[in-house]
């Protein structure tokens, strides 16, 4: 005989039964639109003003606001791609000038050293 005996062993439970689909509309589309995680964005409607949430910011739906919201968030996206390209042009730019410098003191030192030795040659004849 078991010292605690089958007391803190669990039942087994019984198998769910699977959930019916027939009260839903087996219209794809459908189910996608009801079913699906996709929101779409937040709208919250106080008084007179409406609110939607985008891109992490509650923007006005009164008015023009939220054409003038959403065309200075374009506006101020466009002008951090262009500093960011500029920079990175900024830096090929540096390179290319660190490159041609190195370049252009190669070239003087083996010139000067071709005439060091036309300088030798020179001297040897004579």
């Amino acid at each position: 005989m078991p010292l605690f005996g089958n007391k803190f062993s669990p039942k087994k439970t019984s198998p769910r039964k699977a959930p019916s689909l027939s009260n839903l509309s087996t219209d794809p589309d459908f189910r996608e639109q009801e079913l699906s995680l996709d929101y779409g964005p937040i709208q919250v409607k106080l008084g007179n003003n409406e609110v939607t949430f985008e891109n992490g910011q509650w923007i006005s739906e009164t008015s023009g606001a939220a054409t003038v919201h959403r065309e200075m968030a374009k506006i101020k996206k466009q002008s951090q791609q262009l500093i960011e390209e500029n920079n990175l042009l900024k830096m090929k730019v540096d390179i290319l000038l660190d490159l041609l410098s190195e370049t252009t003191a190669e070239v003087h030192l083996q010139e000067n050293e071709i005439d060091e030795l036309k300088n030798l040659n020179r001297n040897k004849k004579r």
